[in-house]
């Protein structure tokens, strides 16, 4: 049997599932918000819990903000800033008594939605994390691509395209940069930019529920949010011409992003407008569709 844990800034998530990939226990814990330690051993209870429910010893596997560094062997890009520096895996592989695999998790999330999710079958497909970052996977024949520097797909730390006037230099980004597509994207600055134009403080759900009721300050702020993110996407598009493109996180349950995205990506997009058949998808397996692909960082035993 295989654990699968979603390490995410303000949630971890833990699933386990059968050789078959039937789900047999999950649950769900806040992240702890203090020192790393802290982490250490939630994510240790929570493996102790799950063995617990199915009475059986399981391989862990993590998807975790950032990625290991391949000159340090250390977590880097992490928005989660305190697992930067940190050798993850290793100290996971400590707590818990046995080996433990680790992966970025926007590329656990691609990869379980290109194999027996929303876009299974297609033969490349770019997994979107929209939450408390902005995050991106990709997925080539079933592969994830990592790349040389382990860096493949993160297109949230890329400036915005085209940037408006008002949207220059833009917010400071915890990578040291300005406007960077996370500090548009991702659900607190969404909020942040709601509250700075309305006044009123909303999570992005919330938000995009007032805009469907007729609110006109939540639609003009969702309007600007679609427009953000197709061109954030177009970019992607034109760069690796996904068949898919599918969106996770907490933003990923927005209805809205799903019909209103791909009709103002075609501006953005290298193609004839009225040819783009990149499809534009929400997740299969909701939100925790990441947690399933870390758990099969692990073959099925």
């Amino acid at each position: 049997m295989r654990i699968g844990i979603d390490l995410g800034g303000t949630k971890i998530e833990g699933i386990v599932l059968a050789p078959s990939g039937e789900e047999l226990a999950r649950e769900r814990i806040d992240t702890p918000q203090g020192p790393y330690e802290e982490t250490l051993e939630a994510i240790r209870s929570l493996v102790n819990r799950l063995e617990f429910d199915v009475r059986h010893s399981c391989s862990v596997g993590v998807a975790t903000p950032g990625a290991i560094s391949p000159a340090t062997g250390r977590i880097k890009n992490a928005n989660s800033v305190r697992l930067n520096g940190r050798a993850l895996d290793v100290d996971l592989a400590r707590v818990l008594g046995r080996p433990v695999r680790l992966a970025n998790d926007a590329n656990c999330f691609a990869v379980s939605e290109a194999s027996d999710g929303a876009a299974s079958g297609a033969a490349i497909v770019f997994g979107v994390i929209l939450g408390t970052g902005v995050g991106g996977g990709v997925v080539i024949d079933g592969q994830p691509l990592t790349g040389l520097h382990a860096i493949a797909g993160e297109w949230g730390h890329n400036p915005l395209p085209v940037p408006q006037a008002d949207e220059r230099p833009g917010a400071p980004c915890y990578c040291g940069r300005h406007g960077c597509i996370e500090t548009w994207l991702s659900g607190p600055a969404l909020s942040r930019q709601f509250q700075e134009t309305s006044g009123r403080l909303m999570r992005p759900t919330e938000i995009a529920d007032a805009a469907e009721g007729g609110d006109s300050q939540a639609a003009a702020m969702m309007e600007r949010y679609c427009d953000r993110l197709a061109r954030a996407l177009g970019t992607v598009i034109n760069l690796i011409d996904p068949d898919a493109i599918v969106l996770g996180g907490g933003l990923s349950r927005i209805a809205l992003l799903y019909r209103r995205v791909p009709e103002l990506w075609r501006r953005s997009i290298f193609s004839e407008p009225g040819h783009i058949r990149t499809r534009l998808l929400p997740p299969k397996h909701g939100d925790s569709s990441g947690v399933r692909g870390a758990a099969w960082l692990w073959p099925a035993t």
